[in-house]
């Protein structure tokens, strides 16, 4: 353009004579045409500078030339560091976090309410019936409504499916957490939910988040989900439920006491029938070894019956009156006669003592 314009002014020269006036703006617009080039030049530098940038150690990122990656599969994600493409509106730079810990929460059976209330731990005031257009719920195995609601975190572990499979892939995965809350809704009672059985029904919103999410590509990776369940907060149905919640907790309670007194009579039992075990194998360890010592005596004493069985009779029987008499101060033994008849030994006992004899009356005068 600068050329044409040079030109167009050379042409005026030659066909007109300049006055000063004519000479002086024809060198203006010289120096403003320089000016102009040299601007033009500098906004084509910054249009290309502009196409560096720089992505972080935590994420990932791909280059779209006219909405379409510039190349297929894992060539497509660019890594940590300084990188190029051209300037928007040919390129675009769309940055995925991938080691970062994501989440989002789903409030399709939950009350009405707003996250400045739930920071500042006001809870919306309850009408005095449920608002259908307001309030969320879900309906119970046992035909009741039960408010929860779900938090789930996740990592992304294939960004080109989670940005070019879905226009938001975050709202697609609130989508079937609020849809996993609903279904395990569905297959337990209220008791199990807000009592009963609450890990179960987590782990069956979990197990059905990652089922939905695998089927429908997102390319995440389920980290962790909490649900939390509460009954509905109209006066006259929370009171029944607060009832219900009472009695379940005094049948924990007894349950409880009953179990602790099962244990301790069942360990006294187990401690009583132990400890008689244990005597009664040691009074048979006790016979054992008394019976095996007399059976050792006698299979030593054996051989000396057999040699002179009388002379050995004749020395037991020694021997035990011996210890039968031991303390006894008279002694008295008969021994057998020997013509083999037994001798008779009478003793005759005064049976009264003997009266001592009275002294002789005195001589009377």
């Amino acid at each position: 353009m600068a050329d044409i314009l040079d030109r167009e002014e050379e042409r005026r020269r030659s066909e007109t004579p300049l006055d000063a006036g004519s000479h002086a703006l024809s060198e203006a617009l010289k120096s403003s045409f320089g000016i102009v080039k040299v601007l033009m030049g500098v906004l084509v530098v910054l249009f290309f500078v502009s196409g560096f940038f720089v992505v972080g150690p935590q994420e990932q990122a791909m280059v779209l030339r006219m909405g379409k990656p510039v190349a297929e599969g894992p060539r497509a994600l660019l890594g940590p560091g300084w990188h190029f493409a051209l300037p928007y509106p040919i390129d675009e730079v769309v940055k995925v976090p991938i080691t970062g810990i994501q989440q989002v929460t789903s409030r399709a059976g939950w009350y009405a309410t707003t996250p400045e209330q739930e920071l500042a731990g006001n809870e919306p005031q309850a009408g005095p019936s449920l608002n259908p257009i307001l309030d969320g719920y879900a309906l119970t195995a046992d035909e009741n409504i039960v408010h929860t609601r779900a938090t789930v975190t996740y990592h992304i572990e294939d960004p080109v499916r989670f940005v070019f499979n879905f226009v938001n892939a975050s709202n697609a995965l609130q989508h079937i957490v609020g849809d996993a809350l609903l279904y395990a809704a569905a297959r337990f009672k209220v008791d199990d939910i807000l009592t009963r059985n609450i890990v179960g029904f987590n782990e069956l919103v979990l197990n059905r988040v990652k089922a939905l999410a695998e089927q429908q590509e997102l390319g995440i990776g389920i980290d962790q989900c909490t649900v939390r369940s509460v009954p509905p907060r109209q006066p006259q149905v929370r009171e029944a439920f607060d009832n219900v919640l009472r009695a379940e907790q005094t049948r924990e309670k007894a349950l409880n006491e009953a179990r602790s007194d099962a244990n301790r009579i069942t360990s006294r039992a187990s401690a009583d029938a132990q400890s008689r075990i244990n005597f009664a194998q040691s009074e048979r360890v006790r016979v054992v070894n008394d019976v095996s010592s007399r059976a050792d005596q006698f299979l030593q004493l054996l051989p000396k019956y057999r040699q002179n069985p009388r002379l050995f009779v004749q020395q037991r029987l020694t021997e035990t009156i011996g210890r039968a008499i031991t303390n006894v101060q008279d002694r008295i033994y008969v021994a057998q006669s020997p013509d083999g008849k037994i001798r008779e030994v009478r003793l005759l006992f005064n049976r009264e003592p003997p009266k001592p004899r009275s002294e002789a009356p005195a001589a009377q005068p």
